[in-house]
């Protein structure tokens, strides 16, 4: 065996070992509690026949079928049933900045932790799952598919796509999404959103996709991002540009300044979410990924109850 080969099965060992601790952690997270709040959040994208049956006092006259009706000189009224099958589809980020973490888990890893807990509740509830990464480009694209063969390469897909420079184009992300998905699905858009503050023109494709889809927008982050850590002085690169900056912690302008890019980072994706009227999920590489999620389906089915 070659050198070069050599390191590529020890890569791909390492992954597979990875995927496997994801499956096997978020198996343990998809709960009872979990898997009820999907199931009552979410529903199918329309109605679907279900039987013709004769007519009883107090059915809309508007459902009668007419053909079966003359056929049998006795009304009958065709019966529908709200379609339970949804589409879920995964937009993650690829992006170099994905990469980053200071914490058990990457940001990236938390994303496969994500994408992996979603998927497996929704296969519990037999609905399709797909994958569409996406970085500077368009990265791979899994079509819509159950089974436990579609969620175990989901995660790996994830973990092991190459990590892209120059930022996320999101436009295009959403507009080939727009474009590609025929029926309504729920969609999660997972990404750091970095850059979202300085780049808002995308924004004008998420509009017209969250008036056609169900569109959740799920924040990763790391504490780093947002408060710096009195360290010294510490060498710093950036994973998009690759410029390497020197940062003395110690200085309390500093972390102030630090603290304010932050909080402008996330007044922007605030006034993104307002905009295009989606609700959001934050993940931090600090917290576990399921409770962030457990909450956001409770708070979902609150909402449903009230109207």
């Amino acid at each position: 065996m070659s050198v070069e080969s050599e390191k590529t099965g020890v890569v791909a060992s390492d992954l597979m070992a990875r995927v496997r601790q994801i499956q096997i952690r978020t198996h343990k997270l998809v709960d009872d509690a979990l898997a009820g709040a999907y199931h009552s959040t979410f529903r199918g994208s329309g109605i679907e026949f279900d039987e013709v049956r004769p007519y009883e006092a107090g059915d809309d006259v508007r459902s009668i079928d007419w053909k079966r009706t003359a056929r049998a000189q006795q009304p009958f009224v065709k019966k529908y049933v709200e379609e339970r099958e949804l589409s879920v589809e995964l937009l993650v980020d690829t992006s170099r900045s994905m990469d980053f973490g200071t914490r058990e888990a990457t940001k990236r890893e938390l994303a496969a932790q994500f994408c992996a807990l979603i998927a497996f509740v929704a296969q519990r509830h037999q609905d399709r799952v797909g994958l569409r990464l996406f970085g500077r480009e368009m990265g791979l694209h899994l079509p819509a598919a159950k089974g436990g063969g579609a969620v175990s390469r989901l995660v790996r897909e994830v973990i092991a796509a190459e990590p892209t420079d120059g930022g996320t184009d999101f436009a295009h992300a959403l507009e080939q999404a727009r474009r590609m998905l025929r029926r309504r699905s729920f969609i999660l858009l997972v990404s750091d959103f970095a850059d979202v503050h300085a780049r808002r023109e995308w924004s004008d494709q998420l509009v017209p996709l969250a008036r056609r889809h169900d569109v959740v927008l799920v924040r990763v982050v790391d504490p780093f991002e947002d408060a710096l850590p009195e360290a010294g002085v510490i060498l710093l690169s950036d994973l998009e540009s690759g410029e390497l900056r020197e940062v003395d912690t110690r200085s309390s302008a500093v972390r102030a300044k630090w603290a304010e890019a932050a909080a402008a980072r996330r007044a922007g994706f605030q006034a993104l979410l307002a905009r295009a009227g989606c609700d959001s999920i934050e993940l931090s590489t600090a917290r576990d990924v399921a409770a962030p999620v457990i909450q956001f389906f409770k708070a979902r089915r609150r909402r449903r109850g009230a109207r």
